[in-house]
């Protein structure tokens, strides 16, 4: 093992494999972040940072369970301060595995508001998604307006999502054994199932592609992946967009499921005030309209609006769901998937 202390040397790693580990380090002027977020807009968002803080940001990129398994190796060796996750099921997996401390900070707790904060504080949600329904105008007079609504026979044939292993179908699951219990979830789910035009496959983009070939007549995807296709021009989407109608789910209920970006401090983090300071900065109004007009995300900190784009969806009402839960019924909600024969 190296002996190393420079964070840099882990970007020059070829695969996510932790080959050869760096002790921890405390740069002033460092920080270690690894991101899941795979977004090319975010270059913006780290320069910005790096700009106005003279702080610079050291980045290992990859899927969400490598990097929580290579933190999981990395242990007390590991240099990383900073975990940023694009949904709330797999920041938790992080929190179950010990990976985080606690956050103490006054400006955090008053912007970031409650049901965006792990009840412990390990983690805090930073930009929102809402899980829509998206149905074809011309086949489609009366699309569903809830989620229980997916499930209704009379959609039968028509609907398409994706596979049950998906970290936002698990979520969405999650939130239905919260409000509704195992039972009814299970219920749901296995309607829903009844309902597929198709198996499922693919991103969320693929089902809005769905609809514009005509494969399905109402599709569940993220809000941001709409609005990109109205800000850009998006293969298969965009150029009908126009046929596409949209739904907030649960207006009159819960309101809308919600998924969330969120980052944590590391246990192990050798420059935990820097780590503090970008999570402060995350919570600015310049980074919050970065994720709104970069990344068609809703910011969270009251007063920020919404990118042109995402201004389009229209106002509507968020389920107010704790995200904690999300992760702590992560377990039961694929146990239910697999139950019921939902691949």
């Amino acid at each position: 093992m190296t002996n190393t202390r420079h964070f840099a040397t882990l970007l020059l790693a070829s695969t996510m494999a932790v080959g050869s580990l760096v002790a921890p380090a405390q740069a002033n002027g460092e920080l270690n972040l690894y991101s899941s977020r795979h977004y090319d807009t975010d270059e913006r968002l780290y320069s910005d940072f790096e700009q106005e803080t003279g702080i610079k940001i050291n980045r290992i990129e990859g899927k969400a369970d490598e990097l929580i398994e290579r933190l999981k190796s990395e242990g007390d060796l590991s240099a990383a301060d900073v975990l940023l996750t694009v949904d709330a099921g797999r920041i938790w997996r992080a929190q179950e595995a010990d990976l985080f401390q606690p956050i103490e900070s006054e400006l955090l707790e008053e912007k970031i508001p409650a049901e965006l904060q792990q009840r412990d504080n390990l983690w805090m949600g930073f930009s929102t998604r809402a899980r829509m329904i998206f149905y074809a105008k011309d086949r489609v007079s009366e699309p569903p307006q809830t989620y229980a609504a997916l499930a209704d026979p009379q959609y039968k044939g028509k609907v398409c999502a994706r596979s049950s292993s998906n970290i936002y179908m698990l979520s969405l699951l999650a939130s239905q054994i919260a409000h509704n219990g195992e039972s009814a979830a299970k219920n749901w789910a296995k309607g829903l199932l009844d309902n597929f035009a198709r198996d499922p496959q693919g991103g969320d983009t693929d089902q809005l592609r769905g609809l514009v070939s005509g494969e399905c007549d109402i599709v569940v995807s993220n809000s941001y992946y709409f609005a990109r296709a109205i800000r850009a021009d998006v293969d298969g989407v965009s150029a009908d967009i126009d046929q596409i109608g949209w739904v907030f789910p649960d207006q009159e209920g819960n309101g809308a499921h919600i998924n969330v970006s969120a980052a944590g401090i590391l246990k192990n983090a050798p420059n935990k005030d820097n780590a503090l300071k970008f999570l402060e900065y995350l919570a600015s109004d310049s980074a919050q309209n970065y994720f709104a007009s970069g990344n068609d995300e809703f910011p969270v900190v009251e007063g920020v609006g919404r990118s042109a784009s995402v201004s389009q969806l229209g106002s509507f009402m968020a389920d107010e769901l704790n995200l904690s839960v999300l992760g702590e019924n992560q377990a039961k909600a694929q146990e239910i998937y697999n139950a019921i024969g939902y691949k």
